[in-house]
This record gives C-alpha cells, structure tokens and sequence, in this order.
C-alpha cells in the first residue's frame, strides 16, 4: 500500500525517469513541428484531415512546447499534465478517425499519456493525495 505521504526515494527516481523518457518524446516532437515543420509534414500520415502547411505544424509545436514547459516546473505540472492529455486525446482520436492501427499508431497517445501520470503520481505527494491507490479502510 502506497502512503500519501513524500514519495520514496525509489518512487522519486521512477518517477522522475518515467517523466523524464515522456519529456523527452514530447520536445522532440514539438521541436521537430517547430524547427522543421517540412519534415514534420513529409512524415505526416497521409489523411490526417489536418491542414499540414509550415504554418499548422508550427502552432502544433507550439500548442505542446507550452504545456511540456509546465509540465517540466514541479509547481506546475499538474497543470502541465493535464494540457498534454487534452493534445494526447486529440491526437487519438485523429488516428482513430483514419483508421490507424490501432496499437502502434492509435493507442500511442494513450501509452503516453498512462507513463505522464504514472510519472508524475510517483513524484508527486499533491496527486497522491488527490488520487489514492490503495483500497479505502471500512
């Protein structure tokens, strides 16, 4: 059972690593939008029902630069979390409305979103407080 109390040391460094490997993902992927929006297009799906110009891949980077910001300031990142589950969603949803596979492509979102929270859980006594893992006493 996982107290509410100050993570454990070996809960703060999980954490911190699981939250490390999705910032990481995510500011590569908004400076890939950022810095080379051509490229960010030329490996785009085909179908995405998006407008892929340099113009919508830049806004895109920056839409998750933000929240990945806040994300990364311990103050916060709850904040932080909670804008990238909103992009995470969009982005499942547009796979799901192309038929991406669903696994690979499609859940992706989903995997990164899990690894933010669990990251973030493990590190953070604020959202173990606010979300206790353990069976409530009777």
């Amino acid at each position: 059972m996982m107290s509410t109390s100050l993570p454990s040391r070996e809960a703060l460094i999980a954490g911190r690593i699981l939250s490390g490997l999705v910032i990481a993902f995510l500011l590569v992927d908004c400076g890939t939008k950022l810095i080379a929006p051509q490229f960010a297009i030329d490996h785009s799906p085909p179908g995405l029902g998006w407008r892929l110009d340099v113009a919508t891949m830049r806004t895109l980077g920056l839409l998750l630069l933000i929240p990945t910001v806040l994300h990364i300031w311990p103050r916060t990142a709850m904040i932080g979390a909670i804008l990238i589950t909103g992009y995470l969603g969009v982005a499942i949803a547009t796979h799901l409305r192309i038929d991406s596979p669903l696994a690979s492509h499609t859940l992706f979102g989903a995997y990164l979103g899990v690894l933010l929270w669990c990251g973030l859980w493990l590190r953070s006594p604020a959202l173990r407080r606010l979300i206790p893992l353990h069976a409530a006493a009777d």
